[in-house]
This record gives structure tokens, sequence and C-alpha cells, in this order.
């Protein structure tokens, strides 16, 4: 059974919106008369002197991952490109030398101003290659040009900087993981 709901027809206060233009403006200003009442009970942080801290799950700035030898893990299989929803992902495939893999990124970009940060790259890799846990959250530059991450910048981390227990990371060189991978990977053992 179907019901009719009445509406109430608009009055020009509501066609204006000026009532709500006033509440909003209310609330706005009751913040502004207590935080100037208790100035010490304001949240504030000096950011660029006190560095914020980010929870390790936060969807920072891209990394590429590194394989033991350097390398970087992707095999251009495209994944990551085509579940991007804002298509800020470009890759070139080349051949890879190493006989185990078949493809290795000649180029690898992330255009940043395209990139919504949504994590579906990260999601669509096989491999585990691309990560958003670089905690990386200020991403500001003086040209359009320097927003896009090349794989030079994806893959410029250092496995310290990251949990000992994050064993993917410190399996790339120079993590503490790297010697015993090396060997796992039949790569000679050498400091890197």
């Amino acid at each position: 059974m179907t019901k009719i709901v009445q509406r109430r027809k608009a009055t020009l206060l509501d066609r204006s919106y000026l009532w709500e233009i006033m509440k909003g403006m209310g609330i706005t200003m009751r913040h502004l008369v207590k935080n100037f009442r208790n100035p010490e009970k304001m949240q504030l942080m000096s950011y660029p002197e006190i560095e914020v801290k980010v929870p390790q799950d936060y969807r920072g700035s891209h990394r590429l991952m590194k394989r033991p030898d350097g390398e970087v893990r992707c095999v251009a299989c495209y994944m990551c490109s085509t579940a991007c929803p804002a298509r800020c992902i470009t890759i070139e495939a080349d051949n890879s030398a190493d006989p185990r893999i078949e493809k290795k990124p000649q180029k690898f970009e992330i255009d940043w101003l395209l990139c919504v940060f949504c994590g579906l790259c990260v999601e669509a890799c096989p491999v585990d290659a691309i990560r958003m846990d670089s905690r990386e959250v200020s991403l500001s530059f003086g040209s359009r040009k320097e927003f896009v991450a090349d794989m030079q910048r994806l893959t410029a981390w250092k496995p310290e900087d990251f949990p000992a227990n994050d064993s993917q990371s410190q399996r790339a060189p120079g993590g503490t993981e790297n010697q015993q991978a090396r060997k796992i990977w039949g790569l000679e053992v050498k400091s890197v």
C-alpha cells in the first residue's frame, strides 16, 4: 500500500538558506570564543618543528619494494595500473635478465597529482611490489613535474626506517635479513 507524505512548502527563509548559514556561523563563533577564553586547551601542533606520529598502516606516498639483489620486485604485470581508478600509474615493460622473472619495468611512474591514494594498486599487486606505508604524508613540491614519482624516487627508501618484523623491507639491500635472503636467492653473499 502506498503512503503519500505531505511536505510543507518551503518558506522564503528556507529557500534562501539564511537560517542554515546563521546556525553554521553560530557554531564557528562558539568555538572561537571558547578557544579565546581557554587558549591552553586549544589543540595545536607545531607541524614543521614537531614531526607528526603517523600510524604504521596509514596510506602515505607509494614505494616500490626491492629484491635482495636491489632490483625492483615489480614484474610489469600491469595489474596496479589496471586497478587504478585515477589512471595515474604508467608502466613500460622490458625483458628481465633473471631467467626466473619474465619481465621487469623499464619505466614506472606515479602521478601524485592524479592519484586519489585509494590503495587499490597495493591490493591488486600479486608480488607485493608496491606499498603505501612510507609514512610520508607531506607532498609539497615546486612544480608539477616533481609530483610525478619515477622509479628512482619510488625505490629511494632505507630498510632501517621500517620495523624489524617487516621482512619484505628487511630483505632489501641494507636490511637485517638481506644476507640470509641473498643465500636463499642463490646470489653471492657480500655486503651491498
